[in-house]
C-alpha cells in the first residue's frame, strides 16, 4: 500500500495547483503585434545559367583511379585510362634468388574502389593492358588531357562484370607448408604474359634492379584501358580502382630450382606509385551547342564529373529585387537559399550525382569558397549547413548562401563567376571539413538540372529579409 498512498498524495497536490490557476491563457509573455518580427520572402530573382567545360585536373597518383568507357545517351562518350608504374618488391633493391626460375603465372591485381557509375547489370567489360613507352616521372605534373604513349602489344586481357561487393578466393602460397585458399577483397585479376615479367624482372640486368627509379625508367609501366569493341551488352560505365600505396599490384607466382630443392614463391610488384589518368569526352550535339554559346542562358544545364561539365550561375538583377523605397542598408537578409532541381525523368537509369558543390571566382579567376562555405567567416556554420547533398525526398539540392547574397546586394564583393559542379563523395572528401572547389577526377557521376526561368525545374533563389527599424 506504500506506493498507492504516495500516488494518491501526488494526485491531490496536482489538483490543488491546477485548480488555483484562474487564467491559463495568461501563462507566458504576450506578443505585441506592433513589435513582432516581419519578414518578406522574395523568390523571383532572375538566374542565368549556362553549361561550361570544366578545367583540366591534376591526376598524379590519385587514390581512386578511373577506367572508363561509357556511352551516355544525353552526354556522349567518356573514356578514362590509367598509366601506372611498377615498383620493385618492397620498393627497394631486389636480389634475384639463386637457381633456375620458372614462372607459373602472373596476375595484375586491381582492387575495386568506391565510385562506380554506369551499367553494372548488362555490360560485360573487357580490360586490356599494354606496356608504356614513356616513363611516369613522379616530379612532373600530369593533367587529364595528357595522352600516354604505349606499345600495341597486348600484355593481358580480362572480361568481367562489375561486382564491387563480391569477395573472391585465391591460392595463398605458404613457405614450407601446403598452399591454401584465402578470401580477398573484391578485385579484378588480369593474366599477364610471363614473357613480359621475365624480360623486365627475372631476366633484367643487376643494374636494372639496383634502385626502384632505375627499374621504373627501364620498364616504363603499364597502360590499362577498356576495350571499346570488347566491352559489350550495355552502355559501359566508369570503374574506379584503388591505386593507393600497395593496394593493387602485379603478382608473380614462380618456382626456383636450386639443386634438389624446389621452392614455390610469389613476388609482389606494387602498382601505381606514381601513376596518372587520361580522360577524354566526346559530347552530343545538344551539349556542343551550349558549349559553343557560353553567354546564352539556357533552361537545361549539365553537370558531369571526370573533368567534364559545370554550370555557371549568375544573378544579374539581385540589387533590383528590393522595393523602390528600400536600400541595402534598410534590410537584413535572414536567409538565402539556392534550390537546384534535376529535370524529372533524367535520373533514370543513371541517378543524379549524390553531391554538388558551389564556389566562385576571385578577381584573379581562382576558385574560392563563398562566405557561407568559408571556415572563419561570420556566415559560416558547417559543411552540412551549407548543403549540396541530393535530397531524395524533395528530389533537389540546395545551398544556403545568405552571406554571399547579402554581400552581393551590399556591394561588398563582386560576382566574377559563380559555379556549381559535381563534388567528390569518396574517401576523406565525404567527411571533409572544407567545401570542395577543386575538380576531382574521382567523380564519375552526372546530373541534368533545370536552368533559367523558362524551365519547369528552374533554379530558384529564395531570399527572406526583414526591414531595419530606424
Amino acid at each position: 500500500m506504500k506506493f498507492f498512498r504516495l500516488d494518491l498524495l501526488t494526485l491531490l497536490i496536482s489538483l490543488f495547483i491546477l485548480g488555483s490557476c484562474k487564467n491559463p491563457d495568461g501563462i507566458g509573455l504576450g506578443i505585441d503585434p506592433s513589435k513582432a518580427s516581419q519578414a518578406t520572402l522574395v523568390d523571383t530573382a532572375t538566374i542565368n545559367t549556362t553549361t561550361m567545360l570544366d578545367d583540366t585536373v591534376l591526376t598524379n597518383s590519385i587514390g581512386n583511379a578511373p577506367v572508363a568507357y561509357f556511352t551516355d545517351p544525353v552526354f556522349g562518350t567518356t573514356e578514362a585510362n590509367i598509366a601506372a608504374s611498377l615498383n620493385l618488391p618492397g620498393s627497394t633493391t631486389f636480389t634475384l634468388p639463386a637457381g633456375t626460375i620458372v614462372i607459373d603465372s602472373s596476375r595484375l591485381v586491381l582492387n575495386y574502389a568506391d565510385g562506380f557509375y554506369g551499367d553494372s547489370l548488362t555490360t560485360r567489360y573487357k580490360l586490356n593492358v599494354y606496356q608504356l613507352t614513356e616513363p611516369i616521372v613522379s616530379s612532373h605534373s600530369y593533367y587529364n588531357n595528357k595522352a600516354w604513349s604505349h606499345s600495341n602489344t597486348l600484355l593481358g586481357t580480362q572480361s568481367f562484370f562489375v561486382r564491387q561487393r563480391d569477395s573472391i578466393k585465391i591460392t595463398d602460397i605458404v613457405t614450407g607448408a601446403k598452399d591454401t585458399l584465402k578470401k580477398v577483397a573484391p578485385q579484378i585479376r588480369i593474366p599477364i604474359a610471363n614473357s613480359f615479367v621475365f624480360n623486365n624482372f627475372f631476366g633484367a640486368t643487376t643494374s636494372q634492379l639496383t634502385t626502384n627509379s632505375v627499374f621504373q625508367n627501364a620498364v616504363k609501366g603499364m597502360y590499362i584501358t577498356l576495350d571499346k569493341t570488347g566491352t559489350t551488352g550495355g552502355p559501359g560505365g566508369n570503374i574506379y580502382f584503388n591505386l593507393a600505396s600497395g593496394a593493387s599490384s602485379l603478382q608473380v607466382y614462380y618456382r626456383v630450382t636450386n639443386g634438389s630443392t624446389i621452392d614455390t614463391l610469389i613476388a609482389t610488384l606494387p602498382l601505381g606509385n606514381p601513376h596518372a589518368v587520361e580522360i577524354k569526352h566526346a559530347y552530343t550535339p545538344a551539349i556542343l551547342t551550349q558549349l559553343s554559346n557560353p553567354t546564352v542562358s539556357t533552361n537545361t544545364v549539365y553537370l558531369q564529373g571526370l573533368a567534364g561539365l559545370r554550370s555557371k550561375v549568375s544573378f544579374p538583377y539581385l540589387k533590383k529585387l528590393l522595393p523602390a523605397n528600400l536600400t541595402s542598408s534598410d534590410i537584413v537578409i535572414n536567409r538565402a537559399e539556392l534550390v537546384v532541381t534535376p529535370v524529372a525523368g533524367t535520373g533514370i537509369p543513371y541517378v543524379p550525382t549524390p553531391r554538388i558543390t558551389l564556389y566562385k571566382f576571385d578577381i584573379a579567376h581562382q576558385r574560392v569558397t563563398v562566405p557561407d562555405a568559408t571556415a572563419g567567416d561570420v556566415h559560416y556554420l558547417s559543411v552540412g549547413s551549407f548543403g549540396g547533398f541530393y535530397d531524395t525526398y524533395h528530389k533537389s539540392y540546395s545551398f544556403v548562401i545568405t552571406g554571399y547574397v547579402e554581400d552581393l546586394i551590399r556591394g561588398k564583393i563582386t560576382d566574377y563567376g559563380t559555379f556549381i559542379a559535381p563534388a567528390d563523395t569518396t574517401g576523406m572528401h565525404l567527411g571533409s571539413a572544407t567545401i570542395q572547389t577543386t575538380n576531382s577526377p574521382s567523380v564519375g557521376s552526372r546530373a541534368i538540372i533545370g536552368g533559367n526561368k523558362t524551365s519547369p525545374y528552374k533554379m530558384k533563389l529564395n531570399i527572406l529579409y526583414s526591414t531595419v527599424s530606424k
